[in-house]
């Protein structure tokens, strides 16, 4: 162990990296949330041992970017094992395979910088109490705030999604949102660190004890509150979300009408039942809103005036000068004469997938962007909740696409109140990988984050109905071809996170630093 520890490359760059891989195992569909507790404590141990080393064995003058390596060589490990996936997404496109070995490398390389960032601002104060703890916490969770905010944003596998097996544990997310839980889930998984020495230290029980009753009331008032839930639904309309299981492949081989006629048959519409029925993304992979009207008679034959269809579906303005066209992805309310009675334009496009940044520059060696067609998608201008009208009693529904599930505090406005979210998704380009597992976790948060219902139709994901405390109430698998059905949820309740957001996020990190300077003046 000792021949180890004077390791430099063990040190700094293979351990660190072996723990940031193993930190995945935490999340779906794993959900090995107790690996927390030694990934983060030996990486603490990491960062003391390169403290103390810095000055001997490393180099003769003191240097802190041993530290940084240290905290990239972590998220190298812990991006390239938990978003491998992304690079399936290039296996579709001939175009594309030549990227995957680059992409593989780069994306992980880049997310790394986050955590390498945070371990070189911590590194130096680095001590075996719990003022460090507090310390690293805080900033740790800081720069996975930036991780998530910052161009696009991209709040993959927050530190708080690892609790998504344990609905008692994340029912606290009505409350504090998922960056605080972040915050505080970090802190707790870092405290074996301080017993990892020969001699009892007493003052290091008290915080193990604090967040030991912290951990156990936050469990008990999860079950009071999943337990004293009632929610009321509306016996005459329901909500069916229908799941196709569609391969990239069919979208190539098999003509849009025959998907349609196999969508329908799937949806098994009752003309005499009012129902709103949920596709997924990109239903009609051929076809823009103005053309979809060549399928007008089979779905009159099919539908009658008690339905109405969400699906996604691309669209674009400015006909008249090309030069001018933009193209959004779109999530369309149709009814049964395929009359578009609302639209929604996503907001949170996917870098690459959607759109290819720096385009003027990169399009001259002939690059696009890794969905169909060579011009990026614009993104929408708001998210507004979408009225299906008195026939449906005046519902009220929240669009979301794809991957905008995943940006806490972000899904809707304080104003709003939805009887129901609406997110639909494409999750065939990631295979049978732990993407889709990792995308439906997001659901789950954001419907206890917001008090809300939230309906899914994913192809070859996870489709599901999910109450506002996040348990699922039905669902399809990956895989899975079928519909579920649900009769249309009467409710909304506002939550505390619903109202303030991520502004408790902020407040949170007062309460660390004030706690900080008091243990710090006591020496814990």
């Amino acid at each position: 162990m000792t021949n180890l520890i004077n390791n430099k490359f063990f040190v700094i760059f293979f351990a660190p990296f072996i723990l940031g891989a193993l930190t995945t195992l935490g999340f779906a569909p794993y959900n090995f949330t107790f690996i927390n507790f030694f990934t983060f404590s030996l990486l603490l141990f990491l960062i003391l041992v390169v403290k103390k080393k810095t000055k001997t064995k490393y180099r003769k003058k003191k240097s802190n970017k041993y530290f940084f390596y240290l905290g990239c060589a972590f998220g190298f490990g812990f991006f390239l094992l938990g978003n491998y996936w992304i690079t399936i997404s290039l296996t579709h496109d001939d175009m594309f395979k030549g990227f995957i070995p680059l992409a593989l490398v780069l994306i992980p390389l880049f997310l790394s910088l986050f955590f390498g960032l945070s371990i070189l601002l911590v590194g130096f104060f680095a001590e075996r109490n719990f003022s460090f703890i507090l310390f690293f916490s805080l900033v740790f969770s800081l720069f996975e705030f930036l991780r998530g905010n910052i161009l696009t944003g991209f709040p993959w596998n927050l530190i708080a999604y690892t609790w998504s097996s344990s609905l008692e544990t994340i029912q606290i997310l009505s409350l504090i949102g998922s960056y605080s839980l972040s915050l505080i889930s970090v802190t707790i998984f870092c405290i074996p660190f301080l017993f990892f020495q020969k001699k009892v230290v007493l003052k290091n029980f008290f915080p193990l004890i604090f967040f030991l009753i912290l951990f156990v009331s936050n469990y008990i008032y999860g079950i009071l509150k999943i337990n004293n839930s009632k929610y009321e639904f509306d016996n005459y309309i329901s909500v069916k979300i229908v799941s196709p299981n569609f391969s990239l492949k069919d979208y190539n081989t098999k003509s849009e009408k025959s998907q349609l006629e196999r969508l329908i048959k799937i949806s098994d519409p009752q003309k005499d039942k009012k129902t709103l029925f949920i596709w997924p993304e990109g239903i009609f992979y051929q076809s823009y809103i103005k053309e979809i009207k060549k399928y007008k008679k089979l779905f009159e034959d099919k539908f009658s005036e008690n339905h109405l269809i969400i699906l996604g579906i691309n669209n674009y303005t400015n006909l008249e000068n090309v030069s001018d066209k933009k193209y959004f992805n779109s999530l369309v309310l149709l009814n049964h004469k395929l009359e578009v009675l609302s639209l929604y334009n996503k907001i949170n496009l996917v870098p690459f997938g959607e759109f290819l940044p720096f385009e003027k520059f990169l399009s001259r060696f002939g690059l696009k962007k890794i969905t169909s067609g060579y011009n990026s998608f614009s993104p929408g201008d708001i998210r507004n909740t979408i009225n299906l009208g008195s026939e449906f009693n005046e519902k009220l529904i929240l669009p979301l696409i794809c991957y905008e599930i995943i940006y806490s505090g972000k899904i809707k406005e304080k104003k709003q109140s939805p009887d129901l979210v609406v997110n639909i998704s494409e999750d065939a380009w990631f295979g049978k990988s732990i993407g889709p597992y990792q995308h439906f976790t997001k659901t789950i948060y954001r419907s206890i984050e917001e008090g809300v219902f939230i309906g899914r139709s994913a192809n070859r994901g996870i489709s599901a109905f999910v109450d506002p405390n996040g348990k699922i109430i039905k669902s399809l698998n990956t895989g899975e071809s079928g519909n579920i059905e649900l009769n249309f949820p009467n409710y909304y309740s506002s939550t505390l996170f619903s109202n303030l957001g991520n502004k408790i996020f902020f407040l949170m990190i007062f309460l660390y630093i004030f706690l900080l300077l008091i243990f710090k003046k006591f020496k814990i």
